[in-house]
């Protein structure tokens, strides 16, 4: 039998989607709860065939799973919210259903998904993340507030971006901490990925920024930038892969 596993914070919710995934033919072997849940979950198990994944949980997105953890299983993911749907297709994602789930839609997801093999689960993936990407603008500029006025902040000036303390910053060649609106993940998300790279849960790095790539413990990565020198920035082990594919 096929094997799900369920990431939902909302208990109630998580059983009956249970119910609802199992009277589809697959066997829900997991129900979890919180990002930490599942990043230990994921490091100790054999990943399932599918995965149903709210976004938000009690411990924040479950985006930042993907930072710790690399996941090969296609996704359908569980929401209430609807602007998180291009982050969702950058992740595995094959459907993306807003809450609450109307069994009709859950069972033409499972359909949707009965309907492709693991080549197919991968092509459809990949065509969906390349028509997002080509039909997605990015931006060219933020404004930045200092004190009582406006500082225009060029996306080609940022060598890297960081959060601190719940807060987001800007760092540039001649400014050092521009405050910026929104957590570091929804500032990323504004950023041409070509361009952007989100190394670990804290720094955001320009491709233009890199001066050197470090080897370092743990099969991670160290990066030397042009001129942030505040603090070290290193590659999570998990996100490892996907940086050596962004820089080539």
């Amino acid at each position: 039998m096929r094997k799900a596993i369920i990431i939902e914070d909302e208990k109630p919710a998580a059983r009956r989607l249970k119910r609802i995934v199992e009277e589809h033919g697959f066997e829900v072997i997991e129900m979890l709860h919180s990002v930490n849940q599942a990043v230990e979950w994921f490091e100790n198990n054999k990943h399932p065939d599918l995965i149903f994944l709210d976004i938000q949980l009690a411990d924040g997105l479950s985006f930042d799973i993907f930072d710790n953890v690399d996941i090969k299983s296609p996704i359908i993911f569980t929401t209430a919210y609807d602007h998180y749907a291009l982050k969702a297709f950058k992740h595995n994602s094959i459907d993306y259903l807003l809450k609450p789930i109307d069994e009709d839609e859950l069972a033409a997801s499972i359909k949707k998904y009965n309907s492709l093999n693991s080549n197919d689960i991968g092509l459809e993936i990949s065509k969906l993340k390349t028509l997002l990407f080509e039909s997605k603008s990015y931006k060219e500029r933020f404004s930045i507030f200092l004190g009582s006025s406006i500082k225009i902040l060029e996306v080609v000036d940022i060598e890297l971006i960081y959060s601190n303390d719940r807060a987001t910053y800007a760092f540039t060649q001649h400014s050092k901490n521009l405050l910026m609106e929104g957590s570091l993940e929804q500032v990323f998300e504004q950023l041409n990925p070509k361009q952007f790279f989100k190394v670990n849960r804290k720094f955001v790095i320009n491709f233009n920024g890199i001066a050197e790539i470090i080897a370092y413990s743990n099969s991670r990565l160290q990066i030397k930038m042009k001129n942030y020198k505040e603090e070290e920035i290193v590659v999570s082990r998990e996100r490892v892969k996907d940086f050596k594919d962004w820089i080539n």
